[in-house]
């Protein structure tokens, strides 16, 4: 493991994080999908969660939002101070965690615009339709048009948008880039960068490594369910031998 990772830990005390996942497991069932995974981030930051398929990313993901599958049997997840592993999803979402989950679950029979405002019905309530329109011009365009007409690209900009749409601290994003043409997802990477300045600190499970560590400040691999890599998303983009190890690039 890296020792980055053994240096974050022991500062932890001195130097909290924002969001802290401390030795979580989690299981499918009795399948042992999450085997005890730590790590910190910080107010702001992008976070790359990379590994191979099956190496529990997505069901990190799922953990830190409390969606119920997996289950967590061990371990914490704490929130700007505040116990997100004692919580339920709905109170995960209240207290500022937003998943963009692989399939944008975008709702049929609703144009662009009600998606979003089915958001804002409940409070917190985040950015407002202008401030998304701004950052989502071509949303703007479309806001009559249904939701899930729209192409791939424009639906995953309509699943951020709605997100952004509830007052959220965390963004975790499921595969973000996939099916994506690479001019949609240097746009949507630098929609993220702008999310960032916002604020706004985000979780990336992504297949496509290379964009994701780019767009990242730090990385953390996971391999069968375990941490074995935590530091700079840039030491990762120039360690060929790490790459090819735990990514196959």
């Amino acid at each position: 493991m890296n020792s980055s990772f053994d240096k974050r830990q022991n500062n932890a005390a001195t130097h909290p994080a924002f969001l802290s996942v401390w030795d979580i497991q989690a299981y499918y069932g009795e399948s042992y999908i999450v085997q005890g995974v730590s790590f910190n981030i910080h107010e702001g930051e992008i976070l790359a969660l990379l590994g191979r398929n099956g190496a529990g990313k997505t069901s990190t993901l799922r953990t830190i939002a409390r969606m119920g599958d997996p289950q967590l049997k061990h371990g914490e997840i704490w929130l700007d101070h505040k116990p997100l592993h004692k919580m339920a999803s709905h109170e995960a979402a209240t207290n500022g965690i937003a998943l963009v989950p692989e399939d944008r679950r975008i709702i049929p029979g609703l144009t662009v615009e009600e998606n979003l405002q089915l958001a804002q019905i409940a409070p917190p309530i985040g950015w407002s339709l202008e401030r998304v329109y701004e950052l989502f011009p071509r949303l703007k365009e479309r806001r009559k048009q249904e939701g899930v007409t729209l192409s791939g690209g424009e639906q995953q900009m309509l699943s951020i948008a709605r997100a952004l749409c509830r007052d959220i601290k965390v963004l975790l994003l499921d595969e973000p880039y996939e099916g994506l043409a690479p001019v949609i997802v240097q746009e949507i990477a630098k929609t993220l960068e702008i999310i960032r300045d916002q604020g706004i600190t985000t979780i990336i499970v992504e297949q496509n490594a290379v964009a994701a560590l780019k767009l990242a400040d730090r990385a953390v691999i996971l391999d069968t369910g375990t941490v074995v890599y935590d530091g700079s998303a840039k030491e990762v983009l120039e360690d060929e031998k790490l790459r090819a190890e735990y990514l196959a690039i």
